[in-house]
């Protein structure tokens, strides 16, 4: 598959994150809705995100996990964008 590269600078990793991801893609969407929650307890613990993107007045529901918990945001924007109907 092809590579993309992008930076941004945000309010934080995740939104950095989120903003270098739209670079990449070029459509018009929007972040409804974020929530972080530990799978298990400790400070190692594996985080999951559960994240609403809003794209051409439709809801996208994505999850990502990972003890990354800005890779989790990544992985939970990714599955909600791969839902689209384009």
């Amino acid at each position: 598959g092809e590579k993309f590269e992008a930076a941004a600078t945000g309010n934080g990793p995740v939104d950095a994150a989120i903003k270098a991801l739209k670079q990449i893609i070029k459509r018009q969407m929007t972040l409804k809705e974020f929530t972080i929650q530990a799978i298990s307890k400790g400070s190692d613990d594996v985080g999951k995100v559960h994240m609403q993107v809003e794209y051409n007045n439709q809801i996208y529901y994505g999850f990502g996990a990972n003890t990354d918990i800005v890779a989790a945001s990544v992985e939970a924007y990714i599955d909600s964008i791969n839902k689209f109907k384009l």
